[in-house]
């Protein structure tokens, strides 16, 4: 069937002189095998699957209070958020040409929210954001970020990609509830006390099987079908049984949903409110805590956005069939420099630093090949500023069970690395499992790096190691003792 919809959209855009065959020439749709419908059905599903950010992004964000006592309006998060993360995947979409798709970043807002803002006010936070932005901008560029890229072995690039479907399908499993923190013992245990106990994460298991049951019998559209289906069940579930939040700052509910109730909101269209954009302090945080200190938070917000978002784009091209042989994808250049300017924008909106989005792997799983999926995506975010309450409507647990079908599409990359080595299987499963066990694609990476250049070296292979590889690994050591380095900076 999916054949069918590609030929009747080639044929289409190949008879017309309109704007599908100006379409299908400039994103390269028929070239990459995809079709403008798969293309728009992917980004749709992409959208559908990073939809929570508009809500969660404002929740994180607005969460926290600065070192002077200020706190983000949430309204004006959620435009922001839209907005940014709007534009920016346009942009992609067009400059890169890829099926990715940019929003803000849950580590980056997460730090700034839990760590920054406790040093500096939000504007001189967000002012640090824009000078990260700009120096991953200047990376990008220069193609000093794309040397890098090429200067990792082909098995941790494997490897990063694995690491990232293992984080997703983690990610999807504690939104759900289908995973939880135990209050002593175990990190981590199954639902609550050991069994699924709630209904929203019986929601999560349906969807799960059923996005899964749509996929192996390659039904068009499964993952967007499975999401919808589940919505509706969670819906009919949330009107008879009243469920509340497990997060609610009131009354928390320990069985329900995880980050709202799927409920037909009282507004529908509400108008988006633009006052936080401009509002960033460039060097206010150099004068409030010094040179050094806030150079190292520069320095952290850098790593942290360099890597993640390289490990994530790696991780994206090879799903989406992308990579060349020497794991190279399109151009890789442009992707960085917007990828670069997302974080820019990001900062100088107070939406935090915007980088490419795991989740969009929902989108390509569903067929997305080219830039035209991203700006579908990207168009849809800019609707979402004007529709924000009804995206609320979108249980996470929905949205959980695609994450969870799309890492497991993503760990069959396995295959393609040699384990008989184990200079090369102890760094390539390092890798894999620091990112979903630490929570963080850069720690993942960041691993993955020492301990292959430190084994070869160690094994008389150093020369097989890059010297650029090296630079990197010695960076990545300072950022996993940047805390007590900061503390000493600051004592």
């Amino acid at each position: 069937m999916a054949d069918n919809d590609q030929q009747r959209d080639t044929k289409t855009a190949d008879n017309s002189s309109g704007s599908p065959g100006l379409l299908d020439r400039f994103f390269e749709i028929t070239s990459r095998g995809s079709s403008i419908r798969q293309e728009i059905r992917g980004g749709i599903v992409a959208f559908v699957a990073m939809a929570y950010i508009v809500v969660l992004n404002p929740l994180i964000l607005g969460g926290s209070q600065d070192v002077a006592g200020n706190s983000l309006d949430f309204a004006q998060l959620t435009a922001v958020t839209g907005l940014v993360a709007g534009v920016i995947t346009i942009l992609f979409g067009v400059v890169a040409k890829l099926p990715f798709a940019l929003a803000a970043g849950l580590g980056m807002n997460s730090f700034l929210a839990v760590s920054v803002v406790q040093e500096v006010t939000w504007v001189e936070a967000m002012g640090l954001v824009v000078i990260n932005g700009v120096i991953i901008v200047v990376l990008g560029a220069t193609g000093i970020r794309t040397a890098i890229f090429n200067a990792v072995p082909h098995a941790l690039k494997v490897a990063i990609t694995v690491g990232i479907g293992l984080f997703i399908a983690f990610i999807g499993f504690v939104n759900s509830g289908f995973v939880t923190r135990t209050p002593a013992g175990p990190p981590v245990q199954l639902g609550q006390d050991g069994s699924i106990a709630s209904l929203p994460t019986l929601v999560f298991v349906v969807a799960l099987i059923l996005i899964g049951i749509l996929v192996a019998r390659n039904v068009p559209g499964g993952i967007l079908i499975g999401i919808i289906v589940a919505t509706i069940l969670a819906m009919i579930i949330q009107a008879f049984a009243k469920l509340g939040t497990v997060g609610d700052p009131v009354s928390p509910d320990p069985k329900g949903w995880n980050l709202a109730a799927p409920e037909i909101p009282a507004q529908v269209v509400a108008l988006p409110d633009f006052s936080l954009v401009g509002a960033f302090d460039l060097f206010g945080a150099f004068e409030r805590i010094g040179v050094l200190a806030a150079t190292m938070l520069v320095f952290t917000l850098v790593f942290t956005n360099f890597f993640d978002a390289m490990g994530t784009m790696t991780g994206l091209a090879r799903s989406a069939g992308l990579q060349t042989k020497d794991g190279m994808f399109p151009r890789i250049r442009g992707a960085f420099i917007v990828e670069g300017i997302g974080a820019v924008a990001g900062g100088g909106a107070s939406a935090s630093s915007n980088t490419v989005f795991v989740d969009a792997a929902a989108g390509i799983a569903e067929g997305a090949r080219t830039g035209l999926a991203a700006c579908i995506t990207g168009v849809l975010f800019l609707v979402s500023m004007f529709f924000a309450p009804l995206i609320g409507v979108i249980p996470m647990e929905a949205g959980a069970a695609a994450l969870v079908v799309v890492g497991a599409m993503m760990v069959t990359q396995i295959r393609e690395i040699d384990m008989s080595d184990f200079r090369t299987s102890l760094p390539v499963f390092l890798t894999m499992v620091t990112m979903p066990l630490t929570y963080s694609i850069a720690n993942g990476i960041g691993v993955g790096f020492i301990s292959w250049a430190l084994i070869h070296a160690m094994s008389k292979r150093g020369r097989d190691v890059h010297w650029l590889l090296w630079v990197v690994s010695a960076g990545f050591v300072l950022y996993f003792v940047r805390g007590p380095i900061s503390a000493i900076l600051g004592g």
